[in-house]
């Protein structure tokens, strides 16, 4: 892990900024405080407010419409909306890791294009990576793309598109040469707009209900060469480093955040030590890799530590929760924690699973 860091004055002064906007906007009823609400809880309007107060792309460079701030900074605000369980779905992935993408690789006419309207919360992103036959294992990717004038030609299939109805664009990951020694070479990422001729989203319903999940279909779909993402055939090295901001961050242990606080209060002391002492430990730890974040280091091992521990974490207390309210019992806590227990299956499956994260942080430790 990068080494630990602590909160200074001006870290602090933020947290109490956002926290105070925040008890404001649950006093006045703006959202009620909801379980995996960065996950569903699709509300533009929030959105807006939040980019109004320069709360959104704090990280973009001024030149690009964004704030110039600190991956800490940026770190206080996004802990503190998810703590609350406010509704943040509709700008997570475009803030999270399409901007952070489209800086690193982007050509300047998609930074340019796009990265001020993230910042406005103007354009929304979904993310599109997994297939229905490859789910974790991304360099089994089936979506090809093939040389036509002025751009690509798009087929395929890409799954567990959340917020893709919604959405405007995705950057798919797809394969536009056969793989070499390596499995995943050959990849490349192309900025989709998800209104483009060819495009159908079909909705994935979840048991409970709920739609956030989508099934998109890519039918001769023309990417333009200015859409392309980087470089031709660097789609893994790209779609590595996008998954360390997408598996490091807060969300990763604080998804049931508002049930574990309604719960610790009810649960036998070293229960409630144990479960506060791993929220901490996570707490630290994201804090540290948004540190590593803003020194321009890679985070890919410690990502996906992050991942692991805190999606098992946010499993444990709707397990907990679960056991400790009475069947047919109503109420906030009761509501809290169906949906938790709804969502469990999902907290160790999605930004790739638990069993090929282990794969990776053996790697990265040069144990296999």
């Amino acid at each position: 892990m990068p080494p630990p860091v602590r909160e200074d004055q001006q870290l602090d002064a933020v947290r109490r900024e956002v926290r105070g906007f925040l008890a404001e906007q649950v006093a006045a009823g703006a959202f009620e405080p909801a379980v995996d609400s960065w996950l569903s809880g699709w509300d533009v309007g929030f959105t807006r407010s939040l980019a109004e107060r320069g709360w959104l792309g704090m990280t973009v460079p001024t030149e690009y419409g964004g704030h110039g701030r600190t991956f800490l900074e940026r770190f206080v605000v996004t802990e503190e909306l998810l703590a609350a369980g406010a509704p943040v779905a509709a700008h997570w992935i475009s803030d999270r890791q399409v901007a952070p993408n489209l800086l690193r690789f982007g050509s300047e006419r998609l930074k340019r294009e796009y990265l001020p309207r993230i910042v406005t919360g103007e354009v929304f992103f979904a993310i599109g990576m997994s297939e229905p036959d490859s789910g974790s294992d991304l360099a089994g990717v089936r979506t090809r793309a093939e040389r036509v004038d002025g751009g690509w030609r798009v087929r395929g299939t890409k799954l567990w598109t959340s917020g893709a109805h919604v959405a405007d664009a995705f950057i798919a990951l797809v394969r536009t040469s056969p793989p070499g020694e390596e499995r995943h070479d050959g990849l490349s990422q192309l900025l989709v707009r998800l209104d483009s001729p060819g495009v159908e989203i079909r909705p994935v319903i979840s048991a409970n209900g709920s739609h956030h999940f989508n099934e998109v279909h890519l039918d001769e779909v023309v990417v333009p060469d200015d859409h392309v993402v980087g470089e031709i055939g660097a789609g893994w090295h790209q779609v590595t480093s996008e998954l360390a901001f997408e598996r490091s961050g807060p969300e990763r242990f604080l998804s049931t955040y508002q049930l574990a606080k309604a719960l610790v209060g009810s649960l036998e002391p070293a229960e409630a030590g144990r479960i506060t002492g791993r929220l901490a430990g996570l707490h630290q730890m994201s804090l540290s890799i948004a540190a590593a974040l803003q020194r321009g280091e890679r985070a890919d091992v410690p990502a996906a530590l992050v991942k692991v521990l805190g999606t098992v974490l946010e499993g444990d207390i709707a397990e907990l929760a679960d056991l400790a309210t009475p069947s047919g019992e109503t109420g906030d806590v009761a509501a809290l924690t169906r949906r938790a227990v709804q969502q469990r299956p999902g907290f160790t499956l999605r930004g790739g699973t638990n069993e090929i994260l282990r794969g990776v942080i053996a790697r990265g430790l040069g144990m296999r």
